[in-house]
């Protein structure tokens, strides 16, 4: 029988730290208000393999074996539809399941091509780079893990000589047999390799063996915050990938998750209020010339202008979720979508081959589709002078300082349109209609667009339509860091809302593995 174990040996000195097997001492008998057992999961994977088997006649022939490898796990979120571990855990264990619950989607925070990766030797499976700043990993399951729930993170910063809890389910005597188990330690400072370091007492006595706890928990004592995520041992110290790095992972990977356990990041929400009530331009008499327009709102015609051009031409995956009120969503799908010359097409995701003009309904009794508002929002604020802008006060938001711009446009303007649509199963009915709109718009101090938001205002006739009242989307931009190139303005998230006399219906979008791409003209003359 092969036994391999997901920890990394020790392969280096001090500062440069790697998983390993090792033994400390438990700490003395603390009263913890959290059962942990419900928060921390065993990760384990289970392998027929062909080996070599002794005979009867004494000589060795074909057989079969069983390679088992370790890890440990714990809940993301609330409802533990997530669960958090190593990048090198997920990448050697290459686990199906978790606690029973099929692994629908993984999210890794690193890879052998990541920036800072580096050869990392892991007994019995080889050497695998990546970067152990980053060595993270997520797991989104099919359902929630019943009887299991999330735990607060702290993003404090820890002091030397704080006292904390390792908790991880360690290889067993008797293998694959494992429990829960906690470990004492104290922090002792960051590494060179921006990793947590803490100090751990060895134990001859009564040894326990840490091989299998890598992406476990490290826990304040005092608190019970979340503090760090375990990725390995040396002969006297467990190292822990930071609570900060974790949030940026989080933000990328599924930032409308990120809105909701960590909200006190510095990332601007996909989902948010608008800061100020509606604005309404005020009405003149008769025909007058056009009001020349504040200089910093031209400056944000300009940005505008440069984003919508800028997002011409891409490829990238682009995830959905719909839902309702404040459920979990129902319905979920990815595709790729190409972006040429602002044309959208898109290819169910990873191995679609048909062409769609748009993304397919989703199957429910009642939904609303996102379109292109990521790419229309910053041209109509860019280039449409009926549009009417305003600067409002500036806010500062997550410790940062956040330019805040409010737009209208009348039903005159037929600048924002509203297609409601009735599906009769065999057939639909649609009409493309012209209604007020209102929003904002979210800019950083260099007046780059963070945010835009667009409101709908409905009239008594559309709403009697099929009784919709409200309807807004909220798009979010973030920079693309691209190898050796200016970083580039790209859309992060898309949020659209309706709401009827009863429900609200939502749809959140993410794009992610952008492809940016550019294309150019150019006359050739013989």
């Amino acid at each position: 029988m092969l036994i391999a174990c997901s920890c990394l040996s020790l392969t280096a000195v001090a500062q440069k730290v790697f998983p390993s097997s090792s033994t400390i001492q438990p700490s003395a008998k603390v009263e913890h208000a959290q059962d942990f057992s419900e928060i921390v999961v065993p990760i384990t994977s289970l392998k027929i393999t062909p080996s070599l088997k002794l005979g009867m006649s004494g000589k060795f022939g074909p057989g079969l074996g069983l390679d088992v490898k370790f890890g440990t796990g714990f809940c993301l979120d609330a409802a533990c539809g997530f669960v958090a571990t190593n990048y090198h855990v997920a990448v050697t264990t290459r686990a199906d399941k978790i606690e029973r619950e099929k692994i629908v989607q993984r999210y890794f925070a690193t890879g052998p091509h990541d920036e800072g990766a580096t050869p990392n030797y892991i007994p019995n499976l080889g050497v695998f780079p990546y970067a152990t700043k980053r060595d993270l990993a997520i797991f989104e399951l099919r359902r929630s893990l019943p009887h299991h729930h999330g735990l607060t993170f702290s993003l404090d910063e820890l002091q030397v000589g704080q006292e904390v809890d390792i908790y991880g389910y360690p290889k067993g005597v008797i293998n694959p047999f494992r429990k829960l188990t906690r470990f004492s330690a104290k922090f002792k400072g960051p590494t060179t390799s921006g990793l947590l370091a803490f100090d751990y007492q060895l134990s001859a006595d009564q040894p326990i063996r840490i091989a299998g706890s890598s992406g476990g928990i490290v826990v304040d004592r005092k608190t019970e915050k979340i503090v760090g995520i375990l990725s390995g041992t040396t002969e006297a110290t467990a190292v822990a990938v930071s609570i900060p790095t974790l949030v940026e992972f989080v933000t990328k990977a599924q930032p409308f998750l990120a809105q909701r356990i960590f909200p006190a990041t510095k990332q601007i929400p996909p989902v948010s209020a608008d800061i100020y009530p509606k604005f309404v331009p005020p009405l003149s008499d008769g025909l007058q010339h056009r009001p020349e327009e504040p200089y910093e709102v031209g400056v944000l015609r300009q940005r505008g202008q440069f984003l919508a051009d800028s997002i011409r031409n891409f490829v990238a995956v682009q995830s959905y979720a719909w839902g309702t009120g404040d459920k979990e969503p129902d319905v979920e799908a990815a595709y790729e979508v190409r972006v040429i010359d602002g044309a959208q097409q898109f290819r169910s995701f990873p191995d679609g081959k048909k062409d769609l003009g748009e993304i397919p309904w989703p199957r429910r009794s009642a939904w609303v589709n996102p379109a292109d508002e990521w790419s229309k929002l910053p041209k109509l604020v860019g280039t449409d002078l009926r549009l009417k802008v305003h600067q409002a006060p500036d806010v500062v938001m997550n410790e940062r300082r956040v330019k805040v711009f409010q737009y209208y446009a009348s039903v005159e303007d037929n600048l924002c349109p509203f297609e409601p649509i009735e599906d009769f199963v065999f057939f639909t009915i649609s009409k493309t209609l012209a209604v007020a709109c209102y929003g904002e718009v979210w800019t950083d101090e260099d007046m780059n667009i963070l945010r835009i938001s667009e409101r709908l205002d409905l009239s008594e006739k559309l709403k009697a339509f099929r009784g919709w009242e409200d309807l807004h989307v909220i798009v979010t931009y973030g920079w693309l860091k691209r190898a050796d190139e200016t970083p580039w303005l790209v859309p992060l998230t898309i949020y659209t809302e309706v709401r009827d006399k009863k429900h609200i219906y939502w749809c959140r979008g993410h794009f992610t593995d952008y492809h940016v791409f550019s294309v150019r003209a150019t006359l050739v003359t013989n």
